[in-house]
């Protein structure tokens, strides 16, 4: 048996029955985990304030929150509010520029609801409750938007309606994207996160002018990369010369999540400034 076919048997039955979701448990930890590594003393003390609740202080806990509540009777009706923002669908095709009032319309979409969530956890007079919501959403939506099938602009539901085999079993590509792939290096999120932490640090990509929407690039980085030829693979086969070519991509997506959701929080929770003294 191919080290990729016990890679994906061991997850398969949990991958039947789940929904394809943005990177899976093991993606989304590692970017959390990642993003905590890197934290500022004071991000990481507050970061610490806000979940002491949950009875963690540990990003990697509550990454997956965001999709879990799917299956909580009690979160129905904040899953059915929030389930639009974990993608964004590119309606211009595969030039993928961000126009708002086309592609996230009425603000839902995963480029507005970080823009949101960001805005109440870095505003103090928020209650905890409310920052401590907003905290988990930031660190799952800032993998979500970092996995390129969820900003595409192919009307297939980011991959999840385009069938593949994947050694040798029926799979869709959004699946192969989120987990099948990185179930491949049979790691844990803890060897992962070690994994790419310890590679040569990632280059950021310049901010894009005139776009002064950090959220928005990444989401059309995302999409850029469904266009990708080879991205949607020939004939439908995801074959081993796929995995070596894209899952360095998939790598990359999560160590530039990692990094950019650590600089996001440590200015979102950093102290706030100190009143100046009239001096008179």
């Amino acid at each position: 048996m191919s080290f990729v076919r016990r890679a994906v048997v061991a997850v398969f039955a949990c991958l039947l029955v789940t929904p394809a979701l943005a990177w899976g448990p093991l993606g989304h930890s590692v970017v959390a985990e990642l993003a905590q590594r890197h934290l500022s003393p004071a991000a990481e003390a507050e970061v610490e304030r806000l979940l002491a609740p949950e009875h963690t202080g540990s990003l990697a806990d509550v990454a997956n929150w965001a999709d879990q509540m799917q299956n909580d009777p009690a979160m129905a009706s904040l899953w059915k509010q929030t389930r639009s923002q974990h993608y964004i669908n590119f309606h211009g095709g595969p030039s993928c520029d961000y126009v708002p009032p086309r592609d996230c319309r009425d603000g839902r979409c995963v480029v507005a609801a970080l823009q949101y969530y960001v805005g109440v956890l870095g505003d103090r007079s928020k209650p905890d409750a409310a920052r401590r919501q907003a905290l988990k959403f930031v660190v799952h939506f800032a993998g979500d938007i970092h996995q390129p099938l969820h900003a595409g602009y192919r009307d297939d539901k980011g991959g999840n309606t385009y069938q593949v085999q994947f050694d040798g079993k029926g799979s869709n590509l959004h699946r192969v994207w989120d987990s099948g792939m990185l179930y491949t290096r049979g790691l844990d999120w803890q060897q992962y996160a070690q994994r790419l932490d310890s590679a040569v640090p990632v280059p950021l990509p310049a901010p894009v002018a005139p776009l002064d929407n950090p959220y928005a690039q990444w989401a059309e980085e995302s999409c850029r990369i469904t266009a990708e030829t080879g991205l949607y693979p020939t004939g439908h086969k995801i074959a081993p010369a796929y995995v070596t070519t894209w899952l360095p991509v998939a790598d990359r997506r999560l160590r530039e999540a990692g990094r950019r959701l650590a600089q996001v929080l440590n200015l979102a929770l950093a102290p706030a400034a100190a009143p100046q003294e009239d001096g008179r």
